[in-house]
Order: C-alpha cells, then sequence, then structure tokens
C-alpha cells in the first residue's frame, strides 16, 4: 500500500483547508507530533510549482513556527501577531532566580506576561483544572501577569483579547510590575 509523506499531505491539503489551518497543520506536523520538520515542509511545497493551493501553502509557510503544542495556542499566536503585537515565545518555561516556575503557552519575557490557551479540557478535568489554578499562583509570586484566552478570545472577541494583552505589555515594558494596579486602573 502507498503511503504518502507527513510534509506531501500537507502540501495535499493546500486545496482543502484554509490558510490558517493550514498554518495550524503544520505547527501540529513541526510541533508537537514531530512528524516533519519546518525544511521538509519548504521542500515539498517548492517541489510543487504550479499545483492549485501553493501560494497558500507558500504562505502558511511563512507562519508556521515549531513549539506550538495545540491549534488554540497557534490561533492565539496569529491573533496577536497579526494585530501588530511582537511574536510571543512558544511554550516558554519560566525560570526565576534559577528555580523553575511554570510553562506557559506564550510569552513576552520583557514584559513579564504570560498567555496560557485553554480548552474546554481545562475545565472539565479536575486535574487540569487545578494545575492551571497552581500555575497561575506561581506565575503571581514571581510578578508575571497570566491571561487565560479560549476559544471565545481567539473568535468573537479577538478585538478585546489583542487589546488587553497590548494593554499589559505596554505596562509592563515601561514599568515595575509591582506598580501594575495602580497604572490599570
Amino acid at each position: 500500500m502507498r503511503l504518502t509523506t507527513p510534509a506531501d499531505t500537507f502540501v495535499a491539503l493546500g486545496t482543502m483547508l484554509t490558510l490558517d489551518e493550514l498554518i495550524i497543520a503544520g505547527d501540529a506536523l513541526v510541533g508537537w507530533l514531530g512528524w516533519a520538520t519546518a525544511d521538509e515542509l519548504v521542500r515539498a511545497v517548492s517541489r510543487r510549482r504550479g499545483l492549485r493551493g501553493v501560494v497558500k501553502l507558500r504562505r502558511a509557510l511563512a507562519e508556521i513556527r515549531p513549539g506550538s503544542r495545540s491549534p488554540g495556542e497557534t490561533r492565539a499566536r496569529l491573533a496577536l501577531v497579526r494585530r501588530g503585537l511582537p511574536e510571543p515565545a512558544l511554550n516558554h518555561d519560566v525560570v526565576v532566580d534559577g528555580r523553575w516556575i511554570a510553562c506557559v503557552d506564550l510569552a513576552y519575557l520583557a514584559a513579564r506576561v504570560a498567555i496560557e490557551y485553554e480548552s474546554d479540557l481545562h475545565r472539565t478535568d479536575p486535574a487540569t483544572f487545578r494545575k492551571d489554578l497552581t500555575r497561575g499562583e506561581r506565575l503571581k509570586d514571581v510578578d508575571w501577569w497570566l491571561v487565560r484566552a479560549t476559544a471565545d478570545d481567539v473568535g468573537r472577541g479577538i478585538d478585546r483579547f489583542v487589546q488587553r494583552v497590548r494593554r499589559l505589555l505596554d505596562v509592563g515594558y515601561r514599568a515595575p510590575h509591582d506598580h501594575r494596579l495602580a497604572t490599570l486602573r
């Protein structure tokens, strides 16, 4: 039985998926699935000159990043970057004074802003819910802000979500966090 490679399957999806769906698939292939490298995707796309969907595939390649661990994380990253915010670090380990605090989905290190994308699993699984609460408290203890994002935040509430992150970044870049409550009022 003939099988296709993950990179060739990515190319085949170019006529079926939207740009964002291709980016999510690419992030999965080069990220949490580990089934392809970014270079393999580039080579597979470059072999298909003139193929229907190749322009969209090239656009997707420009936005694929290793490090994302879920479709929601990819959607959150795209929402932020496409609306003018800097590219966040993906699945960043927050370490303070040599002590590991937490791994966060998206991070703006200089402003100490962490973003966690939370699917319904984070709400419905008791162990995941408790882990999320503990992570948030540990981040507060070391003076990081935590923004919890859901499907609504990267969907119909996208502008409010990006505006909130932008405000936190602006304040975080220019002032110590111990002044944040007074600054944000």
